[in-house]
């Protein structure tokens, strides 16, 4: 899909670099083993979201911050070949690049250690500072990998602008009741969802019951991201299902924010990729197509795919419809 869009789409959030080993077991104390592979990846939920956005075909201005290591030059390249408006993207002297040091044995099974760095810098007064790159928006997407209170002072200078506020409420924490009313969208995972709301949502009614808690506290409405089932949108009445798309899966980094990103892209997109923005259920069948072909290969940002790739896929595997409600 080709076209210019009018308004830029605003991602405030982390910027990381992955460092991946793999290795047949993980060692023990003390212990020196020999790895198979290792690579260093761009990640980061805030910037995983914007690289998504940008190959949707999407204007995408990113706002957070890198160190002034060999990471966050390489991470400015990432931003420039994508033309992603890094205007708004601090280089923070005496600060890494935030990294998640990612461990994954021969079965699969992995540990990851975080280290925030210059993520941690991007403070309420930063966000203010962008107070005109933010209300000028076609939307605003946020996640959790920056301070909170940065976060909740960019959802409010959004909803005061009456920009959408598209939020992943990833890694799992609890959030500011403030926050909530700030929200056009929040878009949490089953583990998120259950964190938030005290529902187990192994089962649909687990599900209803977590989304119309997070309605009750005040956001427009909650998507629940349920992996290969799709997602299922909760309001008050019940909730229904989108269902996903059956794909040949590699890895499932970054589906998430996949998703999110496709999300917002068919929601508040101009042109949207999709023949009525207004229809929820359509843009997140869209959006359940672009997480499930980011699926497809390994890692995280060179497997979201072109809006064209996401239609392709709508169009070849169609679905007869919604479930019923739950």
């Amino acid at each position: 899909m080709k076209g210019i869009l009018m308004k830029h789409f605003c991602v405030l959030g982390s910027i990381n670099m992955d460092l991946v080993t793999t290795f047949e077991r993980f060692p023990r104390p003390g212990e020196t083993l020999q790895g198979r592979s290792f690579a260093i990846l761009p990640g980061g939920k805030g910037a995983n979201q914007a690289v998504a956005l940008a190959r949707l075909g999407a204007r995408v201005e990113m706002i957070g911050a890198i160190g002034d290591d060999i990471l966050g030059a390489g991470y400015e390249e990432v931003f420039d070949g994508l033309g992603i408006g890094r205007e708004g993207v601090e280089t923070v002297v005496g600060r890494p690049t935030g990294t998640a040091s990612i461990q994954v044995d021969g079965r699969g099974e992995n540990t990851i250690i975080v280290v925030a760095g210059a993520n941690e810098t991007v403070t309420p007064a930063r966000v203010e500072s962008m107070r005109a790159r933010i209300e000028g928006a076609a939307a605003l997407l946020l996640q959790l990998e920056i301070p909170i209170e940065s976060v909740v002072a960019a959802a409010r200078i959004a909803s005061g602008a009456g920009v959408p506020v598209i939020l992943d409420p990833a890694p799992a924490r609890a959030l500011p009741d403030e926050l909530y009313p700030l929200l056009t969208v929040i878009t949490p995972n089953q583990t998120e969802a259950a964190l938030l709301s005290g529902a187990d949502t192994e089962s649909e009614e687990g599900i209803a019951r977590a989304g119309v808690a997070l309605k009750l506290r005040g956001a427009g409405f909650a998507v629940i991201k349920a992996g290969a089932r799709g997602a299922y949108i909760a309001e008050v009445g019940g909730t229904r299902r989108v269902p996903g798309f059956a794909v040949t899966v590699v890895d499932t980094v970054a589906a998430g924010d996949s998703f999110n990103a496709g999300l917002a892209f068919a929601l508040y997109a101009d042109p949207s990729p999709i023949a009525d923005p207004s229809n929820l259920e359509a843009a997140i069948r869209f959006a359940n197509a672009v997480a499930a072909l980011s699926t497809t290969k390994a890692g995280a940002q060179g497997a979201m795919p072109k809006a064209e790739e996401a239609l392709s896929l709508m169009g070849a595997r169609g679905h007869a419809g919604l479930s019923s409600p739950a």
